[in-house]
């Protein structure tokens, strides 16, 4: 457990909560820092092939940048290379993160969210990049890929106005892949993480390099040329690549390795 977030893992899976309570999961320096250095162990851990993160307490999943801590003079440098909570920037992640929304995902939450592959949100949460209206902008990513994720003209406005859209109505546009009872969040989000047990860790891998640095390549036709990507190579010369069809010949489940 660290001084700002806890970490439990269940096989395959690494959960990593904010645990800022007190300032709805808010972020400064610190905090960023050191998620930075758990997601890192999660890169390079190769027995963990899912990541879920979610907050603490039942109010908010992150309220963003720490603007109090910010006022008060608090020390604002040394953001990690990685980005806001250690996700924001960390392009070379294959592996697949669940962000589980379990309230309010404002500004830098909402970022942090937008950053993972699949969000699992609260019937009770709210979404929002709310930075125009305290004379600030969305930087870690949210100016980016909302647009990208749900089409210029519905995330403009959201940008524009920095209103607070439920979970229901995310879903509705596009960036929630699926809405849970409140008290329901967390088993939700790991139904999703075995779904994706259920496949190849290799092949989960590729798969997402190649979907996310595909969206890179203007060129539909350039962007299948799939011997550019490293990880085309890894998976036709993986065991994974071996026991999956011989699992279905056998007609038994496959013993995944992820290498």
């Amino acid at each position: 457990m660290g001084e700002f977030s806890e970490v439990s893992r269940d096989g395959h899976v690494l959960t990593v909560t904010i645990n800022r309570p007190e300032v709805m999961n808010a972020l400064h320096p610190k905090a960023n820092a050191e998620l930075a250095g758990v997601w890192d162990d999660f890169a390079a851990d190769p027995e963990l092939w899912v990541g879920i993160v979610t907050g603490a307490g039942d109010r908010a999943f992150s309220a963003g940048n720490d603007l109090k801590h910010q006022a008060s003079g608090g020390d604002m440098r040394g953001m990690p290379s990685s980005g806001f909570a250690g996700l924001t920037s960390r392009f070379d992640l294959d592996k697949p993160v669940i962000a589980a929304v379990n309230g309010v995902a404002m500004g830098g939450g909402f970022e942090i969210a937008l950053a993972c592959d699949i969000i699992v949100a609260s019937d009770n949460a709210t979404f929002a990049l709310p930075e125009p209206r305290v004379g600030l902008a969305a930087l870690a990513g949210g100016l980016q890929r909302l647009p990208r994720q749900i089409g210029l003209k519905q995330a403009m406005g959201m940008i524009l106005t920095g209103r607070r859209v439920s979970a229901e109505e995310g879903k509705q546009l596009g960036f929630v892949t699926d809405v849970a009872p409140h008290a329901e969040l967390m088993d939700r989000a790991r139904a999703w993480a075995n779904q994706i047990l259920e496949c190849s860790p290799v092949s989960v891998r590729t798969s997402k390099q190649i979907a996310m640095r595909s969206l890179e390549i203007a060129s539909l036709e350039e962007s299948m040329k799939n011997g550019q990507y490293p990880s085309f190579g890894e998976l036709f010369q993986s065991e994974d690549f071996i026991e999956g069809p011989m699992a279905f010949a056998q007609k038994r489940a496959p013993q995944w390795k992820g290498k």
